[in-house]
């Protein structure tokens, strides 16, 4: 999941540092070699600050300025090679993508101030949560009511162009940067769906984006269908007092339905797993480099223990929405009904480096309580129910339906 930790420091005295840490003063000087030249030749590095080496760093970093050289004297549009910082956050995204980790990322002092936007819940786009898998930029889920939602956007379609724009290479914040505008303009999509024979454009209006929380109604049978969207700083107040409303009414049983939620904060799925689980169950681990372990454990209330729930997810159900369904089919043997969640379960920890840029980097993974690995697996439905474009278009929710059923025959076995 996307839990973010916010460290102050500068990672190794400032992260820059590890692109420019052979440099030195103004008007030093580096060995390289000239193809053909046997004789080493002398490369003119000027006006580079941040040269603290690390320590242990053995790395030989001759070819990188034998490279930036080379392109100071061959490359035909010189005017791009006029801002250096430029090149030189070129270099670090470089490194960081060697990595082929999709949720490990470099920002720029610009996009760390989008990336910002993000976690305080509340920006102007077009309401979709997208990432890559196996390369590819896709939509892990739209938000609910969102203009993605309503022009008809679904977990797992395929973003092969913005604007026109192939989204082929295009690093996931690059993909964020285009697809928001101002309010009231409009931006193209094309796209992919399984099942289509070509992709189709799909215009959206950018709109503030509200990220929502908690919704609830009651269902025939006296069945509190909650449908959590999101895991934000409000959501376990809301989610009580849908509770507290669904429990007045009468409600006796759950639906949790967390389709298209993308996750959010781990404290909060920690949280709300407590009103299902004993007090003292772990509800997921976090296993670092070298096997250390960290375990969270739920706190809550209990409140609903002993009643009988069922969940709901699909291919854009991810992070905290996996973790507090793994916890509850573990610990309770919740069945889950749907499709296969999307498999996001790895933590970033959020580093501020010395110039505004930030380092958004893999430090752990989560395991759900009985030490299975969320991340690229997801959790599997135990029964399987698929939503088609004519189920939508008819305003049927088969998934829904199919939960219902399977919480009064749970309900009936009691």
């Amino acid at each position: 999941m996307n839990q973010y930790f916010k460290n102050k420091r500068p990672l190794l005295g400032g992260f820059v540092v590890i692109i420019v840490l052979v440099a030195v003063s103004l008007g030093s000087y580096y060995s390289g070699f000239r193809a053909g030249v046997k004789e080493p030749r002398k490369v003119v590095v000027e006006n580079i600050t941040g040269t603290d080496l690390p320590e242990e760093f053995s790395a030989d970093f001759g070819i990188f300025w034998e490279t930036w050289d080379k392109l100071r004297e061959t490359y035909i549009g010189k005017e791009d090679l006029g801002d250096q910082q430029k090149l030189v956050y070129g270099a670090v995204k470089g490194m960081v993508n060697s990595l082929q980790d999709p949720n490990t990322s470099f920002f720029t002092p610009e996009e760390s101030e989008q990336f910002s936007q993000d976690l305080s819940g509340s920006f102007g786009g077009v309401g979709a949560e997208i990432g890559s898998k196996e390369g590819q930029l896709i939509v892990i889920a739209p938000l609910k009511n969102s203009p993605a939602e309503k022009a008809g956007l679904k977990a797992s379609d395929k973003i092969l162009k913005v604007d026109g724009k192939s989204t082929e290479g295009l690093e996931v914040s690059e993909a964020v940067r285009l697809i928001r505008g101002e309010v009231g303009t409009k931006v193209t999509l094309t796209i992919i769906r399984e099942g289509w024979q070509s992709p189709r454009d799909v215009e959206i209006a950018r709109e503030t984006i509200q990220v929502p929380t908690v919704e609830w109604s009651m269902k025939e049978g006296n069945i509190i269908h909650l449908e959590l969207s999101s895991f934000s700083a409000n959501t376990p107040f809301a989610f009580f007092q849908a509770i507290a409303s669904g429990l007045r009414q009468g409600g006796d049983s759950v639906i949790l339905d967390m389709r298209n939620n993308p996750g959010g904060f781990l404290e909060v799925s920690v949280n709300l797993a407590g009103w299902f689980v004993n007090r003292g169950d772990v509800v997921v681990s976090e296993k670092f480099t070298g096997g250390d372990e960290r375990f969270f454990r739920a706190y809550g209330n209990e409140a609903l223990k002993n009643f009988p729930v069922v969940v709901i997810m699909n291919e854009g159900s991810a992070s905290a929405s996996e973790i507090l369904a793994g916890a509850l089919r573990v610990h309770n043997g919740t069945k889950i009904v749907g499709a296969k969640s999307f498999g996001k379960g790895t933590v970033q920890q959020l580093i501020d480096l010395s110039d505004g840029s930030t380092l958004k980097v893999t430090i752990s993974h989560w395991l759900m309580p009985d030490g299975r690995l969320i991340e690229g697996n997801g959790l599997e439905p135990d029964f399987k129910v698929t939503v088609t474009d004519e189920d939508l278009m008819a305003g049927r929710d088969p998934q829904l339906n199919k939960a219902i059923e399977v919480l009064k025959q749970e309900m009936q076995r009691r």
